[in-house]
């Protein structure tokens, strides 16, 4: 018998399921445990929703559930550590609210484009595909739309990319007598303004309004941090410890805390939750910098190789830069820079640096009009090695500082990491250029919260920093090992079979 007492044989399956979906309207746990297949697939091994997934869930079924609250918008802030599934919370509750409430509308951004794109994306695509009402909806790169004739436009979920600049998605969002969901999915990243113009979605009335802000806390100041501030009397809160949730890498969340420590700003937003004590989580702290440029030029050790450093640019305010680093010292030999030099004239310049300095190696970025620029310096020096380093390239482990190796995400995060070990030790130009180059990225982690990515050169221009042109050339000196070509004088074989003749002689004397 069906739940209504109708034989089976008499009900429509389409129809019976379109009605016990209905019965979850207001219940988003309810639906999530009917909907999916727990313990099945992908969801092997699995009862449920995690425990903070359903508390989150009870929370929208009491406030839809009381008269009184329903049609006030409800707003729900969660900041965590790594991989308590946040984004697998945000793919179930989209699609309950879209298969519950014709004609919902619902708008989903996040931090970066990268993000949207390539994790909340497909995690709505994948919760969409589990559940037994998959075929109601299809999803694209940028939407989920009703597969219901002629309402595709009114019944959907749109990915929406933000900028500061452009935020008319946000204003536009009204849905009146009906239901709207706004989600921010890694929000501590998401401009003020973003969060300034989607308050416009607020006040439709009669309307069920869900403002959903998930994320790290990478951010000690902005609208995300002011939802646990001075707006938590508006939000519903909660800080979640990562290791205090089920299903996660807490070997890995472990290491995090005793390779940074508690007290770091790495263990309090990668796993505690907690917001940084900095204003972001910046991958080279100034103090480090400071150090850096102030430290006396140090003794170097015979062998020692030079290496060029180079990161190239054309047009517009980047610049091309040579660093030029011996050992710990990359004070004592001046850099160069240039602005909109072709390539050619760059290469030439370089060659002639060569004549005067006498590097062991040459290190490219060989992005944007760096391969033409390592060809030609092939053309130009002979057989010193010219070495192209490629940023989105591989990242292998590297050093954070001694005995502490941590995962990188591709080449520039590597070089970046070694750089910023050296710092400790190595002597850097007292150049305003330079130190704010070192200090402008921030950091994060990839997709699968293991290897250290830094901040891509776009998103620090749409915070308003340049490209670190600078800072980027000193990297390249350390994308490979080098040993010297040329031995100092003390190590040369030849003078020291002449030293040792001569003490043999004076000796016999």
């Amino acid at each position: 018998m069906h739940r209504s007492g109708t034989a089976l044989s008499d009900v429509d399956p389409a129809l019976a399921l379109a009605g016990d979906i209905g019965a979850f309207t207001t219940d988003p746990l309810g639906y999530a445990l009917y909907a999916f297949a727990w313990g099945e697939g992908d969801l092997a091994g699995m009862a449920g929703p995690r425990v903070w997934q359903c508390a989150v869930m009870t929370e929208i079924r009491d406030h839809l559930s009381n008269p009184a609250a329903r049609f006030q918008p409800l707003r729900i802030a969660r900041a965590s550590g790594h991989g308590i599934g946040k984004s697998a919370l945000i793919g179930m509750l989209v699609k309950w609210a879209l298969d519950t409430c014709p004609d919902t509308r619902v708008i989903v951004t996040a931090n970066t484009e990268a993000q949207l794109r390539t994790k909340t994306a497909p995690e709505l695509a994948k919760w969409s595909r589990m559940a037994l009402t998959s075929s109601w909806f299809r999803s694209s790169a940028t939407a989920m739309m009703s597969t219901m004739e002629g309402r595709e436009k009114s019944w959907r979920c749109d990915l929406v990319t933000w900028s500061e600049a452009n935020t008319e998605a946000f204003a536009g969002l009204h849905n009146m007598g009906k239901r709207i969901v706004l989600v921010f999915d890694e929000a501590s990243g998401i401009a003020d303004k973003v969060w300034e113009v989607a308050l416009g979605a607020l006040t439709d009335a009669d309307t069920e309004i869900i403002w959903l802000a998930f994320g790290n806390p990478t951010h000690a100041t902005g609208a995300f941090r002011e939802c646990f501030g001075r707006h938590r009397a508006l939000w519903r809160t909660a800080q979640i410890d990562a290791r205090e949730v089920e299903g996660t890498n807490k070997a890995y969340l472990d290491e995090l805390v005793r390779t940074f420590g508690a007290d770091s700003d790495i263990a309090r937003v990668r796993v505690l939750g907690q917001f940084p004590s900095a204003n972001a989580m910046q991958f080279i702290g100034q103090h480090e910098i400071a150090a850096a440029q102030a430290r006396d030029i140090p003794i170097l050790a015979g062998g020692e190789p030079v290496i060029f450093g180079v990161d190239c640019a054309r047009y517009g305010d980047d610049e091309s830069v040579l660093a030029i680093r011996c050992g710990n010292d990359a004070r004592s030999r001046p850099w160069q820079s240039w602005r909109g030099a072709d390539a050619m004239s760059l290469a030439g310049d370089i060659a002639l640096a060569t004549m005067k300095w006498q590097p062991d190696a040459i290190m490219v970025d060989a992005g944007n009009i760096g391969a033409a620029i390592v060809d030609r310096l092939r053309q130009l020096v002979g057989d010193l090695p010219v070495i192209e380093v490629w940023f989105g390239g591989e990242g292998r482990d590297a050093d954070l500082e001694p005995g502490v190796a941590v995962h990188t995400a591709n080449k520039r995060a590597e070089i970046w990491t070694r750089m910023r070990a050296w710092l400790r030790r190595g002597a850097i130009p007292d150049a305003p250029r330079l130190r704010d180059d070192l200090g402008g990225p921030t950091y994060g982690f990839a997709a699968d919260d293991t290897r250290i990515r830094l901040e891509r050169k776009a998103d620090m221009k749409r915070r308003g920093l340049p490209s670190p042109d600078w800072a980027d050339a000193l990297a390249c000196t350390f994308a490979e090992a080098v040993l010297p070509r040329r031995l100092p004088n003390w190590m040369d074989p030849d003078r020291v079979a002449v030293q040792r003749e001569r003490s043999r002689y004076t000796e016999l004397d």
